[in-house]
C-alpha cells in the first residue's frame, strides 16, 4: 500500500487541531483541498479515519492507529533527512522530548546548554508534561523520548534508570517543625504551603496524593520556580514540597531546613522512557547517552509499576 507522505502530513495536522479547517490552515491547505485528501486515504486504507460533526472531528479507532503509525513515520523521515544533513553524525536533527517538572526546571536547562553549544544543527522542543501524558507521547511516537519519576505501567516501553531523587519537606529555620528530621505529608497539612503553579506535574502529584488520603492542602501561593518557592518559604510564608537536590543547593544560601518525607511516594527513580533506543536517531540517542552519564547507573528495564511525578 503507498502512502504519500503529505497526506499524512494533512491528517496528523487535521486528528492533533481536532479540527478540520484548522487542520487544513496549519497544513497550509484550503479545507476543501484537505477533505479531499482525507477522502482519498480513507479509499487507500478501506476505513474510515474521523467522525465530523458541528464540533469538529474526532478518531475512529482505525484513526488512532494511523495517528501512531504517522506519527513515528514523519519522525523518522525528519531525522533521516537531519542524519543526511549531518553527514550521519549526530551533529544536526530535531529532538522532541516529554519531562516532568524536576527534569525541566533542575538539570535539563545546564545539559541542554552544553549539548545544543556543541552540536549548531541540533534543534530541541522540550514540553512539561504529566508523566501519563510523557508515557502517552512515547506510545505514540509524538516525542523520540520522555524524561520522568518513577516506573509505569507500560511494558511496550524501555525504561532507562539514571538517578534517585527524593521529595523533601522545606521549612524556614524558625518555624516549628525545623527540630524534625523526617515527617508525614498529612502531617504538614495544617501548615499553610508554598506550592509550584497549578498546572506542573509536580503540584498536579501533591494534590492528588492529598486527595488520596482524604485531606486537603491550603496553597497560599503558586510559583514558577524552585528559586522563587524557596524565598517564600524562607521568608515564612509557608511550607513546601521540593526535589531533595533543589532544596539542598537553595539551602545553602538560604535560612531553610530541609526534612525527610516518610511517605513511601517520596523516593523517585528517575528514567528516560523510550519506545525502543536502536532506532532513535543519531543525535537523540547522543542526548540520552548524556542524561544517563548524569546518574551512578542506567539500566534498560520493561514491567508494570507505579507512577510519580
Amino acid at each position: 500500500m503507498h502512502f504519500d507522505l503529505a497526506d499524512l502530513r494533512v491528517f496528523v495536522q487535521i486528528a492533533e487541531a481536532q479540527n478540520l479547517t484548522q487542520g487544513a490552515r496549519r497544513a497550509h491547505l484550503s479545507p476543501a483541498s484537505a477533505s479531499v485528501r482525507m477522502k482519498a486515504l480513507e479509499g487507500q486504507l478501506g476505513a474510515r479515519l474521523f467522525y465530523r460533526d458541528n464540533r469538529g472531528v474526532t478518531l475512529t479507532a482505525a484513526g488512532a492507529t494511523l495517528l501512531r503509525h504517522a506519527r513515528v513515520i514523519l519522525r523518522q523521515v525528519e531525522h533521516a533527512k537531519g542524519e543526511i544533513a549531518g553527514q550521519g553524525a549526530d551533529q544536526a536533527g530535531h529532538i522532541r522530548i516529554y519531562a516532568n517538572t524536576t527534569a525541566v526546571t533542575e538539570f535539563l536547562p545546564e545539559l541542554l546548554a552544553d549539548f545544543l553549544a556543541a552540536r549548531p544543527g541540533v534543534t530541541v522542543d522540550l514540553q512539561e508534561r504529566l508523566m501519563r501524558d510523557i508515557v502517552r507521547g512515547v506510545q505514540d511516537g509524538a516525542v523520540d523520548f520522555g524524561i520522568g519519576a518513577g516506573h509505569v505501567a507500560e511494558s511496550s516501553l524501555q525504561s532507562l534508570h539514571f538517578s534517585t531523587d527524593r521529595l523533601v519537606l522545606v521549612v524556614p529555620t524558625a518555624h516549628p517543625l525545623a527540630s524534625r528530621r523526617r515527617i508525614a505529608l498529612r502531617d504538614t497539612l495544617r501548615y499553610d504551603h508554598v506550592g509550584l503553579y497549578d498546572s506542573s506535574s509536580m503540584q498536579t502529584f501533591l494534590r492528588e496524593e492529598v486527595a488520596r488520603e482524604g485531606g486537603s492542602m491550603t496553597v497560599r501561593i503558586q510559583l514558577r520556580s524552585f528559586d522563587a518557592m524557596c524565598r517564600m518559604i524562607e521568608a515564612g510564608v509557608g511550607v513546601g514540597v521540593l526535589p531533595e537536590s533543589a532544596a539542598v543547593r537553595h539551602q545553602r544560601t538560604m535560612q531553610l531546613a530541609v526534612l525527610q518525607l516518610s511517605d513511601a511516594w517520596a523516593v523517585r527513580e528517575r528514567s528516560v522512557l523510550v519506545r525502543d533506543l536502536d532506532t532513535l536517531p543519531s543525535c537523540a540517542r547522543a542526548l540520552v547517552t548524556r542524561i544517563l552519564a548524569l546518574g551512578p547507573r542506567s539500566v534498560d528495564r520493561r514491567g508494570p509499576a507505579t507512577v510519580d511525578p
